[in-house]
């Protein structure tokens, strides 16, 4: 095996470490394909793998002059070249020397899939070779991979009219693995997004609802939660570009949601509309129990050239200031206090952790703090993250980890690097004397696994 380098460990964080490194994978939300599991077909090539479905990866690319298309982007697949795309990968992979993405492809390429040729532009072929060879192999199968990361319980995203044929499957098929889908409305619930008037349409085709009417609307969006619950669903998921909820009177939603239907919403009223709705999500999750998050500190499709040619999801979102304190004040005011609430917070603004996060979390009973998202899913990350939250937040107000990817083979790696973050943290607070060696020893295995399945409301095995 190619050697790789990895975070360095002090012998007390090793002695943190190495209780935590092999227990399960608590997998509470990202963005796999659910028909990896219920087909158990082989993986396609290392480029469809890898590269073209991994925004870490292409906007990187894209940033030293890559064209999109050159990757297989936006391409059929009868017109990608795949082994042409890994050459043009490793021939820019120095790119990627200090960021996550590097470390968690060398954990995926050397240990994950056991290729024992060092990548570079010269070994393109032969690791693409020795990758292919691999995928073919009845041990890389999804199921068998599931199985061998010790995946505990694995969460997809799935849009509010989502089929569920997949999940179905999977749960028809008698294999063991747990998958569960996760309830994303933001199509349905948020006017300012593209495609919103066809979803509304699918969901009153789907649910038998005339949602022309604010009370039929709300009625189907229940339906849906009931049929992501009875496959296992805990918890929704909300995209928040502008966080501002608001609770408006019963004639101004009847009215806003009249003009949301026709797609006649000015961008000021789309807000207002979305900001309620969101209250109204908040009201289902006391009523039904599921785990409600919030993703806001984003600005999305930032490159208009490339959501207009590629559509969204091409690299180009960017990390933006926001207000949790206002944002969240109506939501919170409203259902905030009710023990059946419980919500997870991600942001992309880091200066709001000790500023804004960490206090609300420490007063809030329904509010959770989630790990660090996206940008700063790293080592550094992470332990800023711990620096800058736990003093106000404590750490049992935190959710544990959650890896929030696309890229499946990565899914180790960023457990492990959060794994050796949690070691290092708790290490460095024993080594400065402000906790005891045995508190550090009992708090790895709860941040590694236990805070995410309390977090997510999920039964662990056996329970």
């Amino acid at each position: 095996m190619v050697a790789f380098v990895q975070p360095t460990l002090s012998p007390l964080a090793a002695d943190i470490y190495e209780p935590i490194e092999t227990l399960p994978i608590v997998s509470p939300h990202g963005h796999c394909d659910p028909s990896w599991w219920a087909e158990n077909g082989a993986f396609p090539d290392p480029a469809e793998l890898l590269i073209i479905p991994d925004h870490y990866v292409f906007r990187m690319l894209y940033s030293h002059g890559v064209k999109l298309e050159d990757l297989g982007i936006g391409q059929p697949a009868e017109h990608r070249d795949p082994r042409a795309i890994f050459q043009l990968f490793a021939d820019y992979w120095d790119t990627f020397l200090g960021t996550p993405s590097r470390s968690w492809m060398e954990y995926t390429l050397y240990k994950t899939i056991g290729v024992e040729t060092e990548l570079s532009a010269a070994t393109a072929d032969a690791v693409y070779d020795e990758i292919s060879t691999r995928l073919n192999a009845p041990e890389f199968r999804p199921r068998a991979l599931f199985d061998r990361f010790g995946i505990e319980v694995l969460a997809t995203t799935d849009t509010a009219t989502d089929s569920l044929i997949h999940h179905s499957a999977i749960g028809e098929s008698g294999w063991s693995g747990r998958v569960i889908p996760t309830f994303r409305p933001d199509d349905v619930l948020n006017p300012a997004r593209p495609g919103h008037a066809a979803a509304i349409v699918k969901l009153a085709e789907q649910t038998g609802e005339d949602i022309g009417t604010f009370a039929s609307f709300l009625s189907a969006l229940r339906k849906r939660r009931a049929a992501f619950r009875a496959l296992g669903a805990t918890a929704t998921d909300h995209d928040v570009p502008v966080l501002a909820t608001n609770w408006l009177p019963s004639d101004e939603i009847e009215a806003l949601h009249g003009q949301a239907v026709l797609g006649a919403l000015s961008d000021a009223d789309a807000t207002r509309y979305y900001g309620h709705m969101l209250i109204e999500m908040a009201q289902m999750s006391v009523d039904d129990g599921m785990v409600m998050q919030i993703h806001a500190g984003n600005r999305r499709n930032t490159n208009r050239q490339v959501f207009e040619t590629f559509g969204p999801d091409m690299g180009s979102d960017i990390p933006v200031s926001i207000d949790w304190v206002r944002g969240m004040e109506s939501l919170l005011n409203r259902v905030g206090n009710d023990p059946n609430l419980r919500v997870l917070l991600f942001t992309l603004d880091e200066s709001t952790y000790a500023r804004e996060l960490a206090p609300m979390v420490g007063h809030w009973p329904c509010l959770r703090l989630g790990p660090p998202w996206w940008f700063h899913d790293s080592l550094n990350g992470m332990l800023r993250y711990f620096d800058q939250v736990v003093e106000s937040a404590g750490y049992f107000n935190l959710a544990g980890f959650n890896d929030d990817t696309r890229a499946f083979l990565s899914i180790p790696a960023r457990h492990d690097t959060w794994r050796r973050a949690v070691a290092m943290h708790l290490a460095f607070q024993v080594d400065r004397g402000v906790m005891a060696r045995a508190d550090a020893m009992r708090l790895g295995p709860a941040l590694t696994r236990d805070m995410a399945l309390d977090s997510y409301r999920i039964s662990s095995v056996g329970a």
